[in-house]
């Protein structure tokens, strides 16, 4: 398993689904988490993962907002000493048809899947590169991009629109500190369809659509994917826990695509 001690991460939207998973992943691999959240249930993922052993906070967080980040990067390096490790996992869902979507909605969905990305690493870098740039093993900071940034599809234009923009930035942002020599390495995630509420989201459109059960609209999903099911939260952790440690020491500026094939059709 890949080793994190000593590592201090910062995972935004770590309460509960995929950044729940990554936030349990990675203490369980030896860091000292924060989990920065919009919802007072990080609270409890925090409390959850102190009762295990391990060292974890939780700190309240609107991604959207610059002064918020300059807190909660604040607040990393208050508590824990710095920071080695960024998840820029927060982000909203919604399926809607390019007619029907609003300018406010398409702003929205902007400004959580993409300028809090950007927010998040303007925030990080100068912190994570105080300590990666005087030692050996890199800093990290992780994307959470989709499929959906990868190939299109119907009434997903806006959030396609923001995945692709993430999927870029990130390589942009990868040589972009290798240049300048702060030893961080940034790379994106790119899941299917993962069992969280967010995937419960696209069974509930399923159903919309076809009027079928939610059995069928799963099994639906299911199929979707070469392997025949849903991703769970832990097997993008896993991959999050790799991209942070010194076992991807080669790796950056690239795309890992956990799909279960999806987009290999």
């Amino acid at each position: 398993m890949a080793d994190l001690t000593d590592r201090i991460a910062l995972i935004s939207g770590g309460a509960r689904g995929i950044g729940g998973a990554i936030s349990e992943a990675m203490c369980a691999a030896g860091a000292k988490v924060v989990i920065s959240d919009l919802l007072q249930e990080g609270e409890n993922k925090a409390s959850e993962l102190t009762d295990k052993g391990y060292d974890a906070s939780f700190i309240l967080h609107d991604v959207t907002i610059e002064a918020e980040w300059n807190k909660t990067v604040s607040y990393c390096s208050e508590t824990y000493g710095g920071l080695d490790i960024l998840v820029n996992n927060a982000g909203i869902y919604f399926p809607k048809t390019i007619e029907e979507t609003s300018l406010e909605e398409w702003k929205q969905m902007f400004s959580v899947n993409v300028e809090g990305v950007f927010l998040g690493t303007k925030a990080a870098i100068p912190e994570i590169k105080k300590r990666s740039m005087e030692r050996e093993s890199s800093g990290s900071i992780i994307n959470l991009s989709s499929v959906a940034g990868l190939v299109g599809s119907p009434n997903h234009g806006a959030y396609s629109a923001t995945k692709g923009a993430v999927r870029l930035f990130t390589k942009s942002t990868a040589l972009e500190c290798a240049a300048l020599e702060y030893n961080i390495r940034v790379n994106s995630i790119h899941p299917g369809v993962i069992d969280t509420k967010m995937g419960s989201q696209v069974v509930n459109t399923i159903m919309e659509e076809t009027g079928s059960g939610d059995n069928e609209a799963r099994a639906q999903v299911s199929e979707l994917h070469p392997l025949g099911r849903f991703g769970k939260p832990e097997e993008i952790a896993q991959t999050a826990v790799f991209l942070a440690s010194d076992d991807s020491s080669f790796i950056t500026g690239t795309e890992f695509i956990v799909d279960g094939g999806l987009t290999a059709k």
